[in-house]
């Protein structure tokens, strides 16, 4: 089935590789006019709005902290300046593992950046779409989170993992608040993705190998895999869900 979501304006945070990416390329390819934001690679970013166009579609590369509130606020309204539109689809992908660090030798400031760049990032950038999707009758809202969150993550990654549930749990609260106008959101829950960013900076090659083996799938996934979900869950097919995660694993994870 073809999915249109021609005259849509979707923002996807984190957008300049792997998941976030694949998931911008997805929508664009779907229709949608795209924004991609990103913080330190603009050129990747750049080359992505490029693959876009190349195929017709409509993007912009957006530079922006999303986990500073001022700068989420910005991101929002220079999306809707470039794009001629209030944000239909939003899809909350910023995050980062940031280090592996033992509960013991945790520091206030290395809490503070986990907990702000995968969770108050989703909080503060939904906080400045919701009153456009609310005068347009309704959006969707996709959060990412991980299998981290139901399992507590590898070695070192305890906050992470909390920052992870948290985004869980949030979409579920916000869900039930939006409903009634109606905005659904969801979440997606990856587990082992290849191809991205977190794997290669925090994945030794030996225990990627053995992870695969646990998989029933028996691969890792990939970011497409996870962009299709999210294409889903932004159209029509998803008209009656809110407030659940999908769980992308290969089975690795099962609830």
């Amino acid at each position: 089935m073809n999915i249109d979501l021609t005259g849509k304006v979707a923002l996807v945070t984190g957008a300049s590789g792997g998941i976030g990416r694949a998931i911008a390329i997805r929508l664009a390819l779907s229709g949608a006019k795209v924004a991609l934001n990103y913080l330190n690679s603009r050129e990747a970013a750049e080359e992505a709005v490029a693959a876009i166009r190349a195929e017709g579609g409509t993007a912009v590369a957006i530079r922006a902290d999303v986990s500073q509130p001022e700068e989420a606020e910005r991101l929002v309204r220079e999306t809707e300046q470039a794009l001629g539109h209030s944000v239909d689809m939003l899809i909350n992908n910023a995050g980062h593992l940031v280090q592996r660090l033992a509960n013991e030798e945790m520091t206030e400031e290395l809490y503070g950046r986990i907990m702000d760049v995968n969770l108050k990032s989703a909080v503060f950038v939904a906080k400045a779409v919701i009153p456009g999707m609310k005068a347009a009758g309704g959006g969707g809202i996709v959060n990412l989170t991980s299998v981290a969150a139901h399992n507590g993550g590898g070695p070192g990654a305890s906050i992470y993992a909390a920052s992870k549930a948290a985004v869980l749990t949030y979409t579920k609260g916000l869900a039930k608040g939006l409903a009634g106008h109606g905005i659904r959101v969801n979440a997606i829950s990856p587990g082992f993705i290849g191809g991205t960013a977190f794997h290669a900076t925090f994945t030794p090659q030996a225990a990627r190998e053995a992870t695969i083996q646990t998989i029933p799938l028996r691969r890792e996934g990939t970011p497409e895999d996870v962009a299709g979900v999210a294409l889903f869950l932004v159209s029509e097919l998803a008209s009656y869900l809110t407030g659940e995660t999908i769980e992308v694993n290969g089975g690795m994870y099962m609830r």
